[in-house]
């Protein structure tokens, strides 16, 4: 029998260093430890038909075929285990690499970008202002009445009866105004909240950059060469300016400021409903009830401001048809700039 259990060791041991998986090492456990059916529960059951004086030593030479058979498993299973992590830290330098993916900045800021540069040429300081505004800064100082449908609930995200999300960067200007005396170069861009009809051109919240100027001697004349040097810095020197009368309270004369349309090129197309032209926003001659409001005198000065639609100026620069993939973080656009 002894020769019987060295053969059971010599196929065990080859049948465990060919093992592959760990199922075939579980495989081999239950074929020759399993107690229910293995090898080594019917070597045991051979043990009775021997005589007694060679039970004994049959006996522990059994359990050491056990012990070893249990071994040669731990060990190779073991070893199996390792494969995978050695695997991994295996690097082969003959791959290609993998391209590695980075963000793009987006459109907005790149505007945005493009806005402070242009107007840094003229003098201009980029200022910011608290998107939280009370009703002072945001309507009373701009000499908007109490009575004006700018003012309603419909128009505006009210917090309480004082406080608003400020619907414009117009009330920069007057906190600007109130801290600092002329001459003032100043621009605002930033966070503009109103309850619109979402669509292809209007969102509940967008982006607007405002500008004021104020100094001695400043006329209508000086409002529109820098709205001009703004758009031809933008756009390029083709895109042409258009101002037409208007109504704003807080400047005074006012103007619908329009840009010829970048889609067709003023032919007429659905971004332009066919005019040829897009309104970017008001512009004007402060008001001299604003200056009296923060403390400035509109006998000796005069100043000019407007207030354009940053999301607008993206959407013409870029030739995009729809507001709403600013803010939607399609990847597969935005990875386009």
């Amino acid at each position: 029998m002894k020769d019987e259990l060295d053969k059971i060791l010599a196929e065990a041991a080859a049948a465990i260093a060919s093992a592959q998986t760990a199922e075939d090492i579980e495989a081999l456990r239950v074929k020759y430890l399993g107690r229910k059916a293995g090898v080594f529960r019917d070597i045991m059951a051979k043990l009775t038909s021997l005589p007694r004086e060679q039970r004994p030593a049959m006996g522990q030479a059994a359990n050491a075929l056990k012990q070893q058979i249990s071994t040669l498993i731990d060990e190779r299973s073991a070893a199996l285990a390792k494969g995978p992590a050695v695997a991994k830290e295996f690097f082969d330098v003959t791959l290609p690499g993998r391209k590695r993916a980075y963000g793009t900045v987006h459109p907005l800021t790149l505007v945005t970008r493009d806005i402070k540069r242009i107007f840094h040429q003229l003098g201009f300081e980029w200022v910011d202002g608290p998107e939280i505004e009370d009703e002072w800064h945001n309507f009373d100082a701009l000499n908007i009445p109490a009575n004006h449908p700018a003012r309603s609930e419909t128009d505006n995200f009210y917090i309480s009866d004082d406080t608003i999300i400020r619907s414009q960067t117009s009330s920069v200007q007057i906190r600007v105004m109130e801290k600092r005396k002329p001459p003032i170069r100043i621009i605002a861009p930033g966070r503009v909240y109103r309850p619109d009809t979402v669509d292809a051109t209007h969102m509940f919240m967008f982006h607007q950059v405002e500008l004021l100027m104020v100094d001695k001697g400043l006329t209508f004349v000086d409002l529109k060469n820098v709205i001009t040097f703004f758009m031809h810095g933008l756009f390029g020197p083709d895109v042409k300016v258009r101002m037409r009368p208007g109504y704003f309270p807080f400047t005074e004369p006012s103007a619908e400021t329009d840009f010829s349309c970048a889609f067709c090129k003023g032919a007429g197309c659905r971004m332009c409903k066919n005019s040829g032209w897009i309104e970017m926003g008001g512009s004007g001659m402060v008001d001299p009830n604003v200056f009296k409001a923060v403390g400035i005198d509109p006998e000796i000065y005069t100043g000019f401001a407007f207030g354009f639609g940053i999301d607008r100026l993206v959407l013409m620069k870029y030739g995009i048809d729809d507001i709403r993939l600013l803010t939607e973080n399609d990847l597969r656009f935005l990875k386009q700039f």
